[in-house]
């Protein structure tokens, strides 16, 4: 307390022994009540009338930066910054009660900046997400390794102020264990490069379909975080992969498959070979009764009854409601195997949802077994034990048609010959 401060108290009356004590309730009142106030303003007057101006707008960006949270850490930094002004009138200079509240105070003051500076880069997460060109881009890991560096730059400040020292020669000596810091924060350093490679090269999107069997991920992504992408698989079970494994291995992602608005179809019914023989006359009459040789080109003496079912086939995909005819779709001959004449149907639905395009293969195929006979044509099966039977017509064609059995030589049964032996 200075000279001028005891000479107004001593020139209102008051005694020499007793004015500091008085001087220090008065600070202290003015304090509590500069303190008191700031907080009353921020929270009564500064937070709603800001409130009211960012609603009053038309866009929507500025709702999100300047939230509750944001503009609560702003009036929080508004009480150290009064006790740091009133320090000089509270304390005498350089001293050690003064010094430790001044640290406090300052301390304090970063910590509340470090929660602030997180806040905003939260709240331009928010921003960006909504944002027609960042939002399908895995940016949460970018803000997350974002307020790492906040953080870390915060406790180095806070270091310094505490030991008195230049926050670079705090650097420097951070510095020095590098090494140390780069083998604690090896998952979060190489997570937050293949954060970068991941969004920079649009390879993963919050939503994607992928597919690793690798680690058992099969289904959507849920979070992309700065050391690990959560996937939600179709069975309901979560699998967590780390960001880098997703850069360096490789994985299937069904986003193509999603925005062509078609899913494919990829079947195959094998043709029993012996079936496959030129459409007789008859025949001919009946597919040509039925539209069935639509599309069919060459000499109707020399058709092929499964060339004639194939542009059936391709006739029926064409004409079907629910199949994309956007898209390619033929219906194709493998090559032969001892199972039979491979015949693939390769189309896309219209649509991606599960049950609908397994609604739509199932029909097309059961319609596939339906009509094929009608073609003289049949599908091969393995024989079960029922073919074998003379009580099932199925197996009594079998039977009939195995070559005949070869009669072997009875074999004459030897008698011993007893002439020899004494009974």
């Amino acid at each position: 307390m200075n000279n001028e401060v005891v000479a107004f108290f001593a020139n209102m009356g008051v005694d020499v022994v007793s004015a500091p004590y008085i001087y220090w309730i008065a600070v202290a009142l003015i304090v509590v009540l500069a303190i008191y106030g700031s907080r009353f303003f921020c929270r009564k007057i500064f937070m709603p009338l800001v409130a009211t101006l960012v609603r009053q707008t038309q866009t929507m960006w500025d709702d999100l930066l300047l939230n509750d949270g944001v503009l609560k850490n702003i009036c929080d930094l508004m009480p150290p910054i009064i006790l740091v002004l009133f320090l000089p009138y509270m304390f005498a200079d350089e001293s050690l009660l003064r010094i430790f509240a001044s640290k406090l105070c300052w301390v304090y003051i970063i910590v509340v900046s470090v929660k602030l500076l997180c806040s905003l880069l939260s709240s331009l997460y928010v921003v960006s997400s909504q944002h027609e060109k960042l939002k399908n881009r895995a940016l949460q890991g970018v803000f997350q390794m974002l307020k790492i560096v906040v953080i870390c730059l915060g406790v180095i400040v806070v270091i310094s102020e505490l030991v008195d020292k230049n926050p670079m020669r705090v650097i420097a000596g951070f510095g020095a264990s590098a090494a140390i810091l780069m083998l604690v924060f090896k998952d979060t350093i190489m997570g937050l490069v293949a954060g970068v490679q991941l969004s920079a090269n649009d390879m993963l999107r919050p939503g994607d379909w992928i597919s690793m069997p690798k680690f058992g991920a099969d289904g959507e992504v849920i979070e992309v975080t700065l050391t690990t992408v959560k996937v939600q698989n179709w069975d309901k079970t979560i699998t967590t992969i780390p960001p880098y494994l997703l850069v360096s291995d490789s994985f299937q992602n069904w986003r193509g498959m999603r925005e062509c608005g078609g899913r494919r179809v990829k079947r195959s019914v094998y043709i029993d070979m012996r079936s496959i023989a030129f459409c007789s006359e008859k025949q001919l009459e009946a597919f040509a009764a039925a539209g069935w040789l639509q599309g069919v080109e060459g000499d109707e003496h020399a058709l092929v009854n499964l060339y004639v079912f194939r542009k059936y086939l391709e006739n029926y995909l064409r004409n079907h409601p629910r199949v994309n005819n956007n898209l390619i779709f033929m219906v194709r001959q493998l090559q032969p195997t001892p199972q039979g004449l491979p015949l693939e149907l390769y189309f896309f639905s219209d649509g991606t949802d599960w049950i609908p395009y397994e609604n739509l293969q199932s029909e097309v195929f059961e319609h596939l077994f339906a009509v094929l006979p009608q073609f003289g044509l049949r599908v091969f099966q393995s024989p079960a034990g029922t073919d074998f039977s003379d009580e099932d017509e199925g197996g009594a064609e079998y039977v009939a048609a195995l070559p005949p059995k070869k009669k072997l030589p009875r074999r004459k049964k030897h008698v011993p010959d007893n002439s020899n032996t004494l009974f």
